[in-house]
């Protein structure tokens, strides 16, 4: 199931992509023209300012355009000389992306002709008799040119970003203003969190220690008032018996604020301590040639420790498995379950952790379609 998610999510972006350089290769005939005749219009000092304008305009296009379909975030603050310089080699890889598209079309339409000639008993171009090997080369060669079309899209694809890239790449302001954003956004995320946290550890301390605690003393109050011996040491009996559960929650919510083996041994024994204490099996492989920073330890932790409760909980999981390694500078944790799926990201633990993950600059997702498995995975950087 989640190849299959990957592959529909790759096919529509790939889809998404080709249909932004389709109406790339169209508007670069006007650009084209625009180039043509704006350039002999720019020897006229009047109409310069016009020319640049309306420059600004086609390059905004451009912009939205690779925003739209292929994500890139390129700055808006240009000037309308750039603009009208990026529009000469722009046009140029539009109009040969437009040819690529069209050798697909007539290669396309060829093969449809070659392959009804071939169904017929006819050698490719008609005529003559098809030999037995006149499928197997159409075949090669149709595979062949399939993929030089496929490399051709790719090329001007990429060529068309970078160009984009170069011209109207973020500029300092652009860039300073967005890091504001992010570290806005993270700022309240981590307020939020630490909120979310100080709210759990009161509930785990409302509904389990202080309930503890109040049944120990008044089994302690009956003793001391009781007279029949027997009576008070079973009361005394049961107060022991309390005082140990009231130990053992206080220790689980000790644990879940922050556990010692995770501060003193590291992400290892920590996450090994965290399967041991699973009422699910826990199946983990850990690859980490070096110690984390202890943020980001602390992060993974976390994540996989609200993954494994939410899938205890609500997942009728059979088995659990969790994956961490490093990756370059990266640090990645992948909690699977074989669950009945359907958990959501905007859930309250999980958009917990989403905003605890964003706090330290990382990526979190959750792909969870109906009836399983649920993939939860955090990416952090650790350079």
């Amino acid at each position: 199931m989640p190849v299959l998610a990957a592959t529909r999510r790759y096919l529509r972006k790939a889809l998404r992509g080709t249909l932004g350089l389709a109406i790339g290769a169209m508007t670069a005939f006007a650009e084209f023209f625009y180039v043509l005749f704006g350039g002999l219009a720019l020897t006229i000092p009047t109409l310069r300012e016009s020319v640049f304008a309306g420059a600004h305009i086609l390059s905004e296009v451009e912009r939205r355009r690779l925003e739209k379909y292929f994500g890139d975030r390129n700055a808006i603050d240009y000037d309308d000389r750039r603009a009208m310089v990026y529009l000469i080699p722009r046009c140029v890889i539009g109009l040969l992306s437009a040819g690529v598209f069209i050798l697909i079309l007539l290669g396309a339409g060829s093969g449809v002709i070659i392959t009804y000639q071939l169904f017929n008993g006819q050698s490719p171009g008609g005529g003559a008799p098809a030999d037995w090997y006149d499928p197997v080369t159409t075949a090669l060669f149709g595979a062949l040119l399939i993929f030089l079309s496929l490399q051709g899209l790719l090329g001007t694809a990429t060529l068309d970003r970078k160009l984009a890239r170069h011209f109207f790449g973020p500029s300092k302001q652009e860039t300073l203003r967005r890091r504001v954003s992010e570290l806005a956004t993270s700022r309240a995320e981590v307020v939020e969190a630490v909120n979310g946290e100080r709210r759990r550890i009161e509930r785990d301390l409302h509904d389990g220690v202080q309930q503890r605690l109040v049944a120990l003393g008044m089994l302690l109050g009956r003793a001391r008032r009781t007279g029949d011996p027997d009576h008070a040491s079973d009361l005394l009996r049961q107060a022991h018996e309390e005082s140990q559960r009231a130990l053992e929650d206080l220790r689980e919510v000790s644990w879940r604020v922050y556990p010692i083996a995770l501060d003193s041994d590291g992400l290892h024994p920590a996450l090994e301590a965290l399967a041991e204490r699973s009422g699910v099996p826990v199946h983990l492989r850990v690859d980490l040639p070096a110690r984390p920073p202890a943020a980001i330890e602390t992060v993974v932790y976390f994540v996989a420790s609200e993954a494994v409760t939410n899938t205890i909980k609500h997942a009728a999981a059979t088995r659990i498995d969790i994956e961490a390694e490093q990756d370059g500078d990266e640090v990645r944790v992948r909690i699977t379950d074989d669950g009945v799926g359907g958990a959501r990201g905007s859930g309250g633990g999980l958009s917990g952790l989403a905003r605890r993950v964003a706090a330290a600059d990382g990526e979190f997702t959750v792909v969870s379609p109906p009836g399983g498995p649920t993939v939860v995975t955090a990416v952090l950087p650790c350079g």
